[in-house]
């Protein structure tokens, strides 16, 4: 039985660390983070609810069993080098698309993104399956 004031604090410790995930993946583009770091960071934070509230409440937070996101995650990873593919004729060379106000947007975001789903759901796996077997 945990104590109220972990589970309480574990719920605003969740949404701290799903909002910083989202933005290390954001900031990977430019500077060093990205889909490696950010997925570690998310997959912490479904860790700390699944640790203070129970397995069960952490997977009903995921809705999607945790290997199906790392196969999503290598099939996003697969599918984002296919354009260098038929544009430059080379597996990831990564394109890009600039925009009027100096947003730019590639395909490394969509790479970046299968990876933090790879690392999200291989870690979240891990940690389900070592809490569910602790005593």
């Amino acid at each position: 039985m945990n104590s109220l004031i972990f589970t309480s604090s574990a719920r605003i410790l969740f949404g701290l660390m799903l909002a910083a995930s989202i933005f290390i993946l954001w900031r990977g583009h430019d500077e060093p983070g990205g889909g490696f770091v950010g997925g570690l960071v998310a997959a912490m934070a479904l860790a700390v609810i699944a640790l203070a509230e129970g397995v069960p409440k952490a997977r009903a937070l995921l809705r999607i069993h945790p290997m199906s996101l790392a196969g999503l995650g290598v099939f996003l990873g697969f599918i984002s080098g296919l354009p260098g593919l038929w544009v430059d004729g080379s597996y990831l060379a990564h394109q890009w698309v600039f925009f009027p106000n100096g947003f730019k947007l590639g395909t490394t975001m969509v790479f970046d993104i299968g990876v933090y789903l790879v690392v999200l759901g291989g870690m979240l796996a891990l940690v389900f399956r070592l809490y569910e077997d602790a005593p």
